[in-house]
């Protein structure tokens, strides 16, 4: 992960998927990158080509906030990306690695996921481990069972593939929130070991971690093929743990009055043994 040039690394990433043609500069023919040149950034940047080369080869590390501003313009970075940027232009001195204790979530939390019997919640730890998961989540996706990676099944479980209805996608965020929570802390052991794992076992994964996106999980909307109900469309919201650091919280919710929140709610009384698992979804549902 090139421990020793992380902004370069980065710079040469975001470069590489930058597309030519969207700033008038012809793409094809001769050219040997799919991306921007190094010369072809450092003028839409407003900077001399020899210093870009530089900052991409690591022997200047620390850019002006205006050249940092410059190179969020041409990358097109959002607002996710600049901080990033900023991160790894300013990096903070190392400390002395201190030995981190297994993650837990405090029991208090435990209580009130249990007290959600229709909302699916669940708590993933620094590394995308999911350490808490509620009944109704488990039974949503398979892939939020306590103990499971969530990073490590979507890549290399079939099942991953088969229960979220927008794979690409999901894998992208993945990605994407992984670095967002590992930030410039890439020397982690723990996150060195799974990085390494999934480099060398998927292809789609490797890509994915080239792109150098960098994006943490806030809300959004997720598609699920559930084997007891079909398919689900559920919004989820996040919330960060207060008092565990890297820990967020994970609760989905469906639509009121939709057929997602029906089946929800079947699989809520599937999961207490209120009705048996061979019932169908209901008549009027469309999921």
């Amino acid at each position: 992960m090139d421990s020793e040039n992380r902004l370069g690394v980065f710079l040469r990433a975001r470069r590489e998927l930058a597309r030519p043609e969207e700033f008038g500069i012809p793409g094809g023919g001769q050219r040997r990158v799919a991306g921007l040149r190094r010369e072809e950034v450092a003028m839409l940047a407003g900077m001399s080509a020899d210093y870009y080369v530089r900052l991409e080869q690591g022997r200047d590390k620390h850019p002006s906030e205006q050249v940092v501003e410059a190179l969020a313009r041409v990358f097109a970075l959002d607002e996710e990306g600049i901080a990033h940027l900023r991160e790894l232009a300013r990096p903070t001195a190392r400390r002395k690695r201190a030995t981190r204790r297994p993650e837990r979530v405090a029991p208090g939390l435990l209580r009130l996921m249990d007290s959600w019997p229709n909302t699916p919640a669940l708590v993933l730890g620094r590394h995308m481990d999911v350490l808490a998961a509620n009944p109704l989540a488990t039974a949503v996706n398979s892939c939020s069972a306590e103990g499971v990676n969530m990073v490590r099944a979507i890549f290399l479980d079939p099942q991953a593939r088969a229960c979220y209805a927008d794979w690409p996608s999901i894998a992208a965020d993945t990605v994407a929130s992984l670095r967002a929570t590992a930030g410039t802390d890439l020397d982690d052991p723990r996150l060195t070991e799974l990085v390494g794992e999934l480099t060398l076992k998927s292809e789609d994964f490797r890509r994915l971690w080239a792109r150098h996106d960098v994006r943490a999980k806030t809300a959004g909307v997720k598609r699920f093929r559930n084997p007891l109900v079909g398919d689900l469309t559920l919004s989820y919201e996040t919330f960060t743990v207060n008092g565990a650091p890297g820990q967020i919280l994970i609760a989905y919710h469906a639509e009121q009055d939709s057929a997602d929140e029906r089946a929800l709610a079947l699989l809520g009384m599937i999961v207490a043994g209120e009705v048996p698992e061979s019932t169908s979804v209901p008549a009027d549902s469309d999921s």
